[in-house]
């Protein structure tokens, strides 16, 4: 059921300019019976200023006089309030991170130039002008702006970072952007699981060696150099 857009401002109101019974109200708010009697016995933790459903368009004077006749009777919500869209606009960025903005912004254009400002606002939620600022180096914060990848930062994510560099590059006709950082790594690696694959098969040999030229003769030594003395 549809709930009205400030269920407590709304039941303090009807509390307030209705002789609705407790339950009516909490039916219609989608609150709990106790929040509206506590609302009435003006007991809650915050205090309420009551928001008037029927000028919202939410409830009408006629529903509100069939609850006041009939205890029983359940409130039906006239029309429900429009649901809440985010509208276009910059990334959200919390408080906390908006001052490393501009370090991600710096890392951006020193390692990625051919990122255009569009596609840097769109990822670290900024405006041209600060982006451009920081490219000419006019920003009033200049002298404490140090380059920062963004992802560190948490001011965007990889993928979104390694699309928006493959898009810049594409658009400047340049090669794909590829990660060469573990290069090296992957090439050790691979050498060592050579190295691992062909040392597997030289003591395979070696076995196999050893088992067609049959058990060896008894030695006598204890350890290679020292005979057993016992034996004769």
């Amino acid at each position: 059921m549809a709930q009205p857009l400030m269920p407590h401002a709304t039941a303090a109101w009807l509390v307030d300019n209705s002789s609705l019974a407790f339950d009516q109200i909490a039916d219609f708010c989608g609150l709990h019976i106790l929040e509206v009697q506590a609302i009435a016995d003006d007991t809650a933790a915050t205090k309420l200023t009551g928001r008037d459903p029927v000028r919202a368009g939410e409830l009408t004077h006629e529903e509100i006089e069939k609850g006041q006749k009939d205890p029983n009777y359940r409130l039906q919500m006239f029309k429900a309030p429009d649901p809440v869209r985010r509208t276009r606009g910059p990334r959200y960025t919390p408080v906390s991170k908006r001052q490393d903005k501009p370090d991600g912004i710096a890392w951006i254009i020193k390692n990625h130039p051919e990122v255009s400002d569009g596609q840097i606002g769109k990822l670290i939620g900024t405006t041209r002008t600060t982006i451009a600022a920081i490219r000419d180096r006019t920003h009033w914060n200049m002298a404490n702006i140090t380059p920062k990848d963004p992802v560190t930062l948490g001011l965007t994510t990889q993928r979104e970072l390694d699309a928006a560099i493959a898009k810049a590059r594409k658009a400047a006709g340049a090669a794909a952007f590829t990660d060469e950082r573990l290069d090296s790594d992957r090439e050790a690696l691979i050498e060592q699981l050579r190295a691992e694959r062909e040392q597997h098969a030289r003591d395979a040999e070696a076995a196999l060696a050893a088992a067609e030229a049959g058990p060896e003769a008894p030695s006598d030594e204890i350890v290679p150099g020292i005979r057993d003395p016992f034996k004769r």
